[in-house]
């Protein structure tokens, strides 16, 4: 059985990474909303396109319940930042959610501990709500690490977040082993490690905030695998890769939360 929080509502959100143009956006976004529009009042829908198919994304979703979000973003508002954009950039375009310390970013960008909390303290500061991305290497699940990298991700990504800025951040569990691996964490993995974060996180933001938050989980996830996952006490939501890039299989994942 689930236990009820205050965010009750499942999150879905698909991150679509270097996956197609304004067009295709378009098209994919149309898709989804023919199989799933009559359920968005009942589960909270996200993509996330690339920078150069979000202005497309927006203006498809118009009208819709459906959110928008960034696969990134830089903290400082201007300045000589080759290859940047900036939260005013989001803002200016209506983008109210952003990914930050995806994994990818992490291990093949090099972004560290210390450059996403500065991404994440700007995203709040300009009213745009960050999704927080935590998770292990297979290295360090094998040696015993997986409860201190979520503890040392957490820290550092929550450790400037006031009380009255938590109820706007999201939390993503995805271990980098089941990221496009077609490798998922079992029902059991996924929840013993969002267990783990919602003890830490009530440590870090208070008890109330730290209840309410959502987690999702990601790696792997979809139609198939959904309703098992998301049926966990602390898996609130999926962060979903290439199942999102397919309108039927995104939709199959949606449904399956709205079965539990």
């Amino acid at each position: 059985m689930r236990r009820r929080r205050m965010k009750d509502k499942y999150l879905i959100a698909g991150n679509w990474k270097m996956h197609l143009d304004p067009i295709l956006t378009v098209e994919l976004i149309e898709g989804i909303l023919k199989e799933v529009e009559d359920v968005l009042e009942q589960v909270d829908v996200m993509v996330c396109p690339p920078f150069t198919s979000l202005q497309a994304g927006l203006n498809a979703c118009r009208g819709t319940r459906m959110l928008v979000g960034a696969q990134n973003m830089f903290w400082e508002e201007s300045g000589a930042f080759t290859g940047e954009i900036s939260p005013l950039m989001l803002q200016s375009l209506g983008v109210g959610y952003v990914l930050l310390g995806h994994s990818e970013r992490r291990h093949i960008f090099g972004e560290s501990d210390d450059l996403i909390q500065k991404k994440l303290d700007s995203a709040l500061s300009h009213d745009i709500h960050p999704i927080l991305c935590i998770g292990e290497t297979l290295e360090e699940r094998q040696q015993g690490e997986t409860f201190s990298v979520l503890d040392t991700q957490l820290k550092s990504g929550l450790g400037n977040v006031s009380g009255e800025h938590a109820a706007r951040i999201t939390l993503a569990y995805e271990p980098v082993w089941a990221i496009g691996t077609g490798v998922t964490a079992s029902p059991q993995q996924a929840q013993e490690a969002h267990a783990h974060v919602r003890q830490v996180s009530n440590q870090l933001l208070g008890q109330d905030a730290g209840t309410s938050v959502r987690i999702l989980y990601g790696g792997s996830v979809k139609a198939e695998n959904a309703a098992e996952l998301l049926g966990q006490p602390d898996v609130d939501g999926a962060l979903v890769g290439g199942a999102s890039l397919k309108a039927n299989g995104f939709a199959g994942i949606i449904r399956a939360a709205l079965s539990l």
